[in-house]
């Protein structure tokens, strides 16, 4: 059977396609089924995007589902469902944790449960033989709540990522070496997939991938095309340091291409961000996201605190490596002085770049269920967009409008940076500082 992957895209033009698909095609043609991709892009009329999956043929269409696509997919799968009758399923984070929303939706037939190369293997299988039972991870519309099946394991038993499914471009390659995360972060669904699996019936979803797996993936790729940059996708790569460390010794020494990765203050020190430096890593992206210590404490249930984060943004500069700061604007019980906190705290840690976001409760994590007890959603956030510009939220200490002024804020300082970034002596800081960390390198 042919499954067809289909990209919705919501705004942007070009992003890198979803990771989860990559890997289910792999499993399928693995097993002897066909795979296939197809980028939606937002402005698609749906009888155009009818006529070019009609071309494709396929027995099955698969979407991938964040919840900020989740309003593109209901109008996209709904139209399709009118014109077409090729059943459909969902899989991903938003139809992980909203999965009888999902299904109450046109132009859906089934929800895949949290991992779902061995699942989907399962439900093709079975619509080929013309017999869809009971099927661990997969559930069928009208039908019950199915049982979850273990992880598969080792994750070396997975094949490679299918590229032609990720869009890629300019020889930058993305990489995932695990699956799941052990921090209880409150706004944050990836460690709801580790509380999903947390049961009597099934082992862990934390697992890592050897070594030898990821570097035989690397030398995949660069046989392919060119290997220019890439971009290690895990939640924390710095979780383990001893693998982190003989990471660092093997890929300076066979593969030697610059990289990024995301990481947390926690498990970072001075001597392992030199150890990255040397094998490579040229950007790390830290979550900051509140400058308030007891925000981040009491309600997003991180312990780091400010001088932690003050060291670690030194020490990564030290190194050479350069750091980018994410932070969240309008986290739920955040006062508009702590919003102030995290603005100061910025400008502490001048990183290279950063992002700010309003926040959104999404689905699965412990803030969204706050939300939900507390009445702070709005009766209509189901048809809201989820966006990271303007909070839909109604808190009772800040308005939409005090953090839409915070918002305006941030936006200020970014155009503030851009400028500055654009003067002669600047710039003729970042060529010397990148000059500098090359040579080291």
């Amino acid at each position: 059977m042919k499954v067809l992957f289909l990209e919705l895209d919501t705004e942007s033009e070009w992003a890198v396609a979803s990771l989860g698909p990559s890997f289910l095609a792999a499993y399928l043609r693995q097993h002897g089924h066909e795979a296939a991709f197809l980028r939606v892009p937002a402005d698609r009329d749906v009888a155009e995007l009818a006529d070019e999956i009609r071309a494709e043929a396929p027995g099955l269409i698969g979407v991938s589902l964040t919840t900020r696509q989740w309003l593109r997919a209901q109008q996209v799968l709904g139209g399709l469902r009118r014109i077409s009758n090729i059943p459909v399923i969902a899989g991903g984070l938003h139809p992980t944790f909203s999965p009888e929303e999902v299904l109450r939706q046109d132009g859906i037939d089934y929800v895949c449960l949290g991992e779902g190369e061995a699942a989907l293997l399962d439900l093709v299988n079975a619509m080929e033989a013309g017999a869809i039972g009971d099927i661990a991870n997969i559930w069928v519309k009208g039908g019950t709540r199915p049982k979850l099946r273990n992880p598969i394991e080792p994750l070396d038993s997975i094949p490679f990522a299918a590229r032609d499914m990720l869009d890629e471009r300019w020889g930058v390659r993305h990489i995932s070496t695990q699956r799941g995360c052990p921090f209880p972060c409150t706004y944050c669904a990836a460690r709801m997939y580790d509380q999903l699996y947390d049961t009597p019936d099934t082992t862990s979803y934390g697992r890592r991938r050897s070594h030898g797996n990821v570097l035989a993936e690397i030398a995949a790729l660069r046989e392919e095309g060119p290997l220019n940059y890439i971009i290690f996708l895990d939640d924390t790569f710095t979780i383990h340091h001893p693998w982190v460390r003989e990471f660092c010794k093997i890929f300076k020494r066979e593969v030697g291409v610059r990289f990024s990765l995301h990481a947390r203050v926690e498990t970072v020190n001075e001597t392992m961000l030199h150890e990255l430096a040397e094998a490579g890593c040229w950007h790390i992206v830290y979550g900051v996201e509140s400058g308030s210590e007891r925000v981040r404490r009491e309600i997003m249930k991180r312990s780091a605190t400010n001088q932690r984060f003050r060291d670690v943004f030194r020490w990564t500069k030290e190194a050479g490596i350069m750091a980018t700061a994410n932070y969240i604007i309008g986290t739920p019980g955040e006062s508009r002085a702590e919003m102030q906190e995290t603005i100061a705290l910025h400008h502490e840690l001048q990183p290279v770049d950063f992002g700010f976001f309003v926040f959104y409760p999404y689905p699965g994590t412990e803030l969204f269920q706050l939300c939900k007890a507390k009445g702070y959603l709005p009766d209509d956030y189901l048809t809201r967009p989820a966006n990271h510009r303007q909070s839909i939220l109604n808190l009772p200490n800040v308005t939409p409008k005090d953090i839409e002024a915070v918002f305006e804020q941030w936006t200020r300082i970014r155009a503030e940076a851009a400028a500055a970034r654009s003067l002669p002596e600047h710039r003729d800081q970042v060529i010397a500082e990148t000059r500098a960390s090359a040579m080291r390198a």
